[in-house]
């Protein structure tokens, strides 16, 4: 008797436990990883959502790997809410797109699925519903036409990308290309448009602040004659102290614009630099936006609601003489 009671206890406990579970929908945001301050804005937005609609079925979700450079980690994190009842929706933001395109290829979810802030490939395109976040190719191009405003004879230049697979800087890195060299398809700039990329570039940080620093550092002790240094994404800006130091050794070129930097994102850090003069220009993305607009798109697209497939979030572009006014909404 003794033991059908615990039985029957522990039986009661699972029960409620299987039910309080059942009564959780979760919509999930898994982004690259929890180490990117870029990324802690789509959490803010997240769990604004969270805050206005406390009331309802619904909870928004932010997870990802600790470190950005955990491709596989990510993938992992999907597949594990995929198996879980709760998550009714997921929007992801793939590191490493084939890798990410290769599980939901093999996994077959039924449950909807979005990407945020990066896309699959266009040949996976299928395996999404919608992709919310910046147009990576216009950014681009907005990086280059800066560019050439600050230097219209061209010159030698040094891209910094992340991730060899991340799609989004990969439409990036193409935006810019195509507009300073004037011509489709260009896979790297060698004297079109006048530009040219230096030998050892681009350069891949894998999303790390302190190898991006390192690697401004590296290069313009190489390169002294560098016309142009362009972060397609923001990393060394997101350690501002070592930003600051890297910056330190080229500051008189900056300052006469001797040697522009170009820069993605528009942080906190990265907008005291850019008034600081450590920058020319940052073309800023809305991450709080696309954490905040996420649930209530995965919702339509659980109700069977239409979604238009690309859903962009808009860009902002700062320079030194606007940069207190220059974020949009």
């Amino acid at each position: 008797m003794k033991l059908n009671g615990i039985m029957l206890a522990g039986a009661a406990v699972l029960a409620f436990a299987a039910s309080a579970f059942a009564q959780d929908k979760t919509l999930a945001i898994v982004v690259k990883g929890l180490d990117n301050p870029f990324f802690e804005q789509i959490n803010l937005g997240c769990q604004k959502w969270n805050n206005e609609n406390s009331g309802g079925e619904y909870k928004c979700l932010y997870t990802g790997p600790a470190s950005s450079a955990d491709e596989v980690g990510e993938v992992q994190i999907v597949e594990d809410l995929l198996n879980r009842p709760d998550v009714k929706a997921i929007a992801i933001s793939p590191s490493n797109a084939p890798l990410m395109a290769r599980l939901l290829r093999e996994k077959a979810p039924s449950i909807p699925v979005m990407t945020i802030d990066a896309d699959l490939g266009a040949d996976d395109a299928d395996l999404r519903k919608t992709y919310l976040g910046t147009d990576n190719y216009q950014m681009g191009v907005k990086f280059a036409e800066h560019l050439k405003k600050l230097k219209p004879e061209g010159g030698t230049v040094c891209l910094q990308l992340g991730n060899v697979a991340a799609d989004n800087i990969n439409q990036r890195a193409a935006g810019t290309r195509d507009t300073l060299s004037g011509e489709k398809g260009i896979e790297r700039l060698e004297g079109q448009g006048g530009w040219t990329e230096i030998a050892g570039c681009p350069v891949f940080t894998n999303d790390q602040a302190d190898l991006a620093n390192q690697q401004m550092a590296d290069t313009f002790t190489a390169n002294p004659d560098l016309t142009a240094f362009m972060l397609i994404g923001g990393w060394a800006q997101f350690a501002p102290q070592a930003y600051a130091q890297v910056t330190d050794q080229v500051m008189d070129k900056l300052k006469s614009k001797e040697m522009v930097i170009v820069a993605g994102d528009t942080l906190p850090p990265q907008m005291e630099a850019l008034k600081a003069g450590r920058s020319h220009v940052q073309v800023g993305q809305r991450p709080f936006e696309m954490g905040y607009r996420a649930p209530s798109v995965m919702i339509d697209m659980i109700e069977g609601k239409p979604v238009e497939p690309i859903i962009y979030t808009g860009l902002d572009e700062c320079m030194q003489d606007n940069a207190d006014s220059c974020i949009g909404g």
